[in-house]
């Protein structure tokens, strides 16, 4: 393992090269992306830079791991492959091996670059966890390890376990957002100080940020309750209209900005996008190349709260 300056963990293919500041998720392969479609996500993604792609057991029934791993295996060295366990049925020994082996045989693959749990288990001692995981890594069949939807005091009692077993908790997957901010409260900063990266997903907050609400257009917020309880708040909706106007202004995709946003801050690792199509993909991809200067990002920032700090404070932050 190798760190930055600041101590976060620089994550590097098989090949020993830095993965790409951005990573993309698969969980629309075999979902709203047929074959022709993942695979021309995957090309373009890979024509980009990418070398950071992330999947899961539970997504669209396995066919997300399955293609990724046809479309990974030709160049396997040169791509940081991570897949995440334990969505259902626990965090116990039995279920991770289960779906952890079941994962590696969808994606044709003996070692994964990294493995998340994907949710908190309360039910499971930690012991019993990250016992397993570490056996895992012992064996050569992942590289490392992750935690997805924790919260700050979830991951350090999982940091403290895992440390019984030489373990390290390399990586953390929170929702971060323009109009979801949470994570900067005590997720970033605790991953600063652990030295844990951050590759936080939906940064166009379930399609809200692309501007397309704001022009009438319809989607998951409209068709999936729990994107229409999560994005619900007018003051939301009113972020998404002042960053299209932004974005008008500067003759930009709002969703091109909603990214940057994201990767602007220096406690971000890599963003996770991800789309149903390449044309839907673009202004994503081109937030990695986008020259967000100080000035704009203040700006962006200012359309929607900045949570108030844990101790609640206000005077301090």
């Amino acid at each position: 393992m190798r760190f930055d300056g600041h101590m976060t963990p620089i994550l590097t293919s098989p090949d020993a090269t830095p993965v790409s500041k951005f990573c993309f998720g698969a969980m629309q392969f075999g979902g709203t992306a047929d074959r022709a479609a993942s695979d021309a996500l995957y090309a373009a993604c890979r024509a980009a830079g990418l070398s950071f792609f992330d999947t899961a057991f539970g997504y669209t029934g396995g066919t997300s791991e399955t293609w990724l791993g046809d479309l990974v295996r030709p160049e396997r060295e040169a791509v940081f492959v991570a897949t995440k366990c334990a969505s259902r049925g626990g965090a116990g020994r039995r279920n991770i091996l289960t779906q952890f082996d079941e994962s590696r045989r969808r994606l044709g693959m003996d070692m994964v670059d990294a493995l998340y749990l994907h949710r908190w288990d309360g039910e499971t001692p930690l012991e019993e966890t990250f016992e397993t995981l570490a056996e895992l890594r012992r064996a050569g069949k992942i590289r490392h390890v992750g935690v997805s939807n924790y919260a700050a005091w979830q991951v350090m009692k999982a940091v403290a376990v895992a440390a019984r077993f030489d373990l390290r908790i390399d990586l953390v997957q929170p929702m971060y957002n323009l109009v979801k901010r949470q994570a900067e409260v005590e997720i970033l900063p605790m991953a600063a100080d652990q030295g844990i990266a951050v590759a936080p997903y939906s940064p166009l907050g379930g399609g809200l940020l692309t501007g397309k609400y704001v022009g009438g257009g319809t989607g998951r917020i409209h068709t999936d309750p729990s994107y229409a309880a999560r994005y619900a708040p007018d003051w939301m909706h009113a972020a998404a209209s002042g960053l299209a106007d932004i974005a008008t202004e500067l003759d930009v995709s709002p969703a091109t900005l909603a990214v940057a946003w994201v990767a602007h801050n220096p406690l971000v690792a890599a963003p996770i996008i991800s789309a149903r199509s390449v044309e839907q993909l673009a202004p994503s991809l081109a937030g990695m190349s986008f020259d967000m200067d100080a000035a704009l990002y203040a700006r962006i920032s200012a359309l929607s709260p900045a949570p108030p700090p844990a101790t609640d404070r206000l005077e301090e932050a």
